[in-house]
C-alpha cells in the first residue's frame, strides 16, 4: 500500500477491522502453572526463563490486586481467568519472517492496513510486527546491524544473546515483584523486542515494532528489553491496537531500559487500544551518569488505562523527560502519570502531562517524584494541564513529591479548564465550523507531544485524536 492509498484509507478502518483466528498453539484461559509451562515449552526456552516465570506466577498469586487508589479505573471486571494468555499465530515460533511476502495472507493484509511497510520503507531504521503472542516479521536495515546493532524480538535474543537476557531481563529494573501485573506479565510473557546498541553508536532513524490484538478474549504480554551502552544513542517507537470485541482483552506489557552513561533513549509510544481492552504496563529504566531517558506517551482508547512510566536517575548528571497525553471519552478511564527517582547529585527531570477529557471520560495524573538524601543540586518540574469538554467529564491530578534532601529546586503547577467559547467564536469568526475549531485548539495544546515524534506519526496520532473527538472509535 502506498502512501496516496494510506492517505486515502479510512483511520477508522484501519484499526477497527478484524481477521479470522487461524493459530498454531492457543493455550487454555486463566493463569495456571500448565499454561505457563506450556508457553515455555513452546518456545523452546532454557531452564533458567522457566524458573523465572514460575516465580513470576507465585507473585501473582500472593499479591492482591490494587483497588484503594484514590480515583483508580475499577477493576473489578478483569477477570484474568477468563483471558487467553497465549496465541501464536501459525508462523515460525521463533524469529518470525525475514521477507514480509513470506507472512500469511491476512497477516500481511492486517499490517499492510497499519501502514508497517510503508513506514519501514520511508522512516524508519528497523521495524517488528507482533501479532497476538508473537512476532512475525522483524528486520533490520544492514548498515545498522555492520555497526553492532541489534534488533530482534525477545524470543530470538532469548536464545541467540542468552548471557544479556539473563543479566537484564526482570531483575533490577522491573522484578515480578514489583506489582501485580509486573508478575503476570513475568509469568507468561511473549514476544516483544531487543534492542542493543554498543558504545559511542548513534541510530539517527528510529526503530520501531507494533502490536496487534487480533483475537477475542485474549491478553497480550509483550517484553520490550533496551540496553544502550555509554555514548550510545537510539529512539524507540511503540505503537498499538485492538479491534473491538464484547467481551473483554488485556494488554500488560513489560519495558526495561538501561541507559548507561552519557547515553541517551528515546522511547515513545502511541496507543490505540479499543474499548473493550484494560491497559495495564510497567515500563521503568535505569540511568547512569550523564545519561538521558524521554518517554514520549500518547494513549487514546482502552476501558482502562493505568501507565506510570518510571525512570531512576542513579548517576550524577542523569536527566528524564516526561511527556504523556491521555484522551478519554465515553465510559473511559485512563489513569496515567509518571514516576522519577533522583537517586544521585545534580540530577534533573520534567514532567509534562496533558488530558483531554470528553462525553464523562475520566482522566487522572498520578506521579511521584522522589529525591533522596544526598541528591545535592537536583531538578524537577512538574506541569499539568487538562482540558474539559463538558461538565460531566472528570480530570484529576495527582502529584506526590518525597523530597529528602534541602538543596534542591523543586516546581509543580497544574491546570484544568474547558474549551472557551470566546475561543471557539474567534475562530468561527475566521470561517472555521464548530468541529473544526476545537479540533484546532486540541491540536494546539497537544503540541508538546507531536512535536516530539516523526511527522508520520505526529499526523497519525492527530487523526486519531480528531476520530476520538468524533465518537468513531471503539
Amino acid at each position: 500500500m502506498s502512501s496516496e492509498e494510506l492517505q486515502d484509507t479510512n483511520t477508522e478502518e484501519r484499526f477497527a477491522f478484524k481477521k479470522e483466528e487461524h493459530s498454531a498453539v492457543r493455550s487454555e484461559k486463566g493463569l495456571t502453572e500448565e499454561v505457563v509451562r506450556l508457553i515455555s515449552e513452546d518456545k523452546d526456552e532454557p531452564e533458567w526463563m522457566l524458573d523465572r516465570r514460575l516465580r513470576a506466577l507465585e507473585h501473582w498469586q500472593e499479591m492482591p490486586l490494587p483497588t484503594d487508589w484514590p480515583g483508580q479505573p475499577d477493576l473489578t471486571e478483569l477477570d484474568v481467568e477468563e483471558i487467553v494468555p497465549y496465541i501464536r499465530p501459525d508462523v515460525d515460533k521463533r524469529s518470525g519472517a525475514d521477507d514480509w511476502e513470506d507472512l500469511p495472507d491476512e497477516i500481511q493484509d492486517t499490517f499492510e492496513k497499519l501502514g508497517i511497510p510503508d513506514a519501514e520503507r520511508e522512516a524508519l531504521s528497523g521495524v517488528g510486527a507482533q501479532y497476538e503472542s508473537e512476532v512475525v516479521y522483524q528486520n533490520m536495515q544492514e548498515r545498522w546491524e555492520e555497526k553492532g546493532v541489534v534488533f530482534c524480538n525477545m524470543d530470538e535474543a532469548v536464545q541467540e544473546h542468552e548471557d544479556l537476557v539473563k543479566e537484564h531481563f526482570m531483575t533490577s529494573c522491573v522484578p515480578p515483584s514489583d506489582n501485580k501485573f509486573a508478575a503476570l506479565h513475568g509469568a507468561v510473557w511473549s514476544g516483544g523486542s531487543f534492542v542493543y546498541v554498543p558504545e559511542d553508536v548513534t541510530v539517527n532513524m528510529p526503530v520501531q515494532a507494533y502490536f496487534r490484538m487480533n483475537s477475542e478474549g485474549m491478553g497480550q504480554f509483550e517484553h520490550t528489553l533496551i540496553i544502550a551502552e555509554p555514548g550510545s544513542e537510539v529512539h524507540y517507537i511503540e505503537g498499538c491496537s485492538a479491534p473491538k470485541y464484547g467481551t473483554h482483552n488485556l494488554h500488560s506489557g513489560g519495558v526495561e531500559v538501561f541507559v548507561g552513561e552519557d547515553a541517551h533513549v528515546q522511547y515513545s509510544t502511541v496507543q490505540n487500544w479499543s474499548k473493550n481492552t484494560f491497559n495495564l504496563n510497567t515500563k521503568r529504566a535505569l540511568v547512569e551518569s550523564g545519561g538521558r531517558m524521554e518517554w514520549v506517551s500518547g494513549s487514546m482508547g482502552s476501558k482502562a488505562t493505568m501507565l506510570y512510566p518510571c525512570t531512576i536517575l542513579k548517576g550524577r548528571g542523569a536527566s528524564a523527560n516526561n511527556i504523556t497525553i491521555a484522551f478519554a471519552g465515553e465510559g473511559q478511564n485512563i489513569d496515567t502519570g509518571a514516576k522519577v527517582y533522583h537517586n544521585a547529585p545534580d540530577t534533573n527531570s520534567t514532567i509534562e502531562s496533558k488530558s483531554i477529557s470528553k462525553d464523562g471520560g475520566r482522566t487522572n495524573y498520578r506521579g511521584l517524584v522522589h529525591i533522596s538524601e544526598g541528591a545535592e543540586n537536583a531538578s524537577t518540574s512538574v506541569e499539568c494541564d487538562a482540558l474539559m469538554f463538558d461538565n460531566e467529564s472528570t480530570s484529576d491530578t495527582m502529584p506526590y513529591m518525597e523530597i529528602d534532601e534541602s538543596k534542591v529546586d523543586v516546581a509543580h503547577e497544574a491546570t484544568v479548564g474547558k474549551i472557551g467559547d470566546e475561543d471557539v467564536f474567534y475562530l468561527q469568526s475566521r470561517g472555521l465550523d464548530d468541529d473544526d475549531a476545537k479540533q484546532m485548539i486540541v491540536s494546539g495544546f497537544i503540541e508538546p507531544i507531536t512535536e516530539e515524534l516523526p511527522i508520520e506519526y505526529a499526523v497519525e496520532l492527530n487523526r486519531l485524536i480528531e476520530l476520538e473527538m468524533e465518537g468513531s472509535l471503539g
